[in-house]
């Protein structure tokens, strides 16, 4: 199904009014896309509203409440057939572990796993509808590259982006037989609100925009898994292939060096 995209279909995009979520969004509606976008601030959607208004459907929402998903839903439902559905509501804290709190375990995995999982309750009915129609479906799930590798002050977030890949692969098993396929996305370090708030030197650290591009690229082929960028993802994969003990060493000291760096700078 790789010519999914070649012509405009129907998406509906989470995550929709800030980061990569609205990159994503301009880039889709700059194709020609349909896009029923969601997130939960009404002013951004506004503006990406006025970028095409006879193709981008607001539906405004939190994916972590099921009563906004069913709202949600009707709004998918009258704007079959829903072709794709790329889930990329997210968030990210990071744990001090001299405060240990469960809360922002509880934080990640709400919003990452339940909040995606919610969702793909949401639109699965409406990728079955297009496929009963003989029509390709996809379903895109964006994670992370950060739990490939144990970084300190991850505990949180790693584990849910963790889970949320498992979720995905598992669909994509689940799903194969319906003829839904499911695309992981697993970018490293993107420029956005979110990252911004980071304390620490990020590596090959690339825009929204190019984190967008490279995305719609692999959908557009049809791959089943997208990372970016490849130095870094790469690098990721290869150090987390090396013996547990010697990824603890490395884990730690590289977690040592960044808290000597944020005393530093203080």
């Amino acid at each position: 199904m790789s010519n999914l995209m070649s012509k405009p279909i129907t998406i509906w995009l989470t995550g929709a009014t800030s980061g990569i979520g609205y990159a994503l969004a301009e880039g889709l509606l700059k194709d020609g896309h349909h896009l029923i976008a969601t997130g939960r601030r009404e002013e951004p959607l506004r503006e990406l509203a006025k970028l095409a208004p006879d193709r981008l459907t607001p539906a405004l929402g939190d994916t972590t409440n099921k009563e906004d998903l069913d709202r949600i839903g009707a709004v998918l439902d009258q704007h079959q057939p829903v072709q794709m559905a790329i889930l990329n509501a997210g968030t990210c804290e990071y744990l001090d572990v001299a405060k240990y709190d469960s809360e922002v375990i509880e934080k990640n995995i709400v919003t990452n796993v339940i909040g995606t999982s919610r969702s793909v309750e949401a639109v699965l009915p409406f990728l079955r509808a297009a496929r009963s129609q003989g029509l390709a479906a996809r379903l895109v799930i964006v994670s992370s590259s950060a739990w490939w590798f144990p970084f300190g002050r991850a505990e949180g977030y790693g584990a849910s982006k963790a889970a949320l890949t498992y979720f995905a692969h598992s669909l994509r098993a689940d799903l194969a037989a319906e003829g839904i396929e499911v695309t992981v996305v697993s970018p490293g370090f993107v420029k956005t609100p979110l990252t911004d708030q980071n304390d620490f030197d990020m590596p090959f650290l690339i825009t929204a925009e190019d984190a967008t591009n490279r995305i719609i690229k692999g959908l557009n082929k049809g791959q089943s898994e997208i990372h970016f960028p490849k130095r870094f993802t790469w690098t990721l994969k290869l150090l987390g292939a090396l013996p547990q003990g010697l990824i603890d060493r490395m884990a730690a000291a590289m977690t040592r060096k960044n808290n000597e760096q944020q005393e530093d700078n203080k």
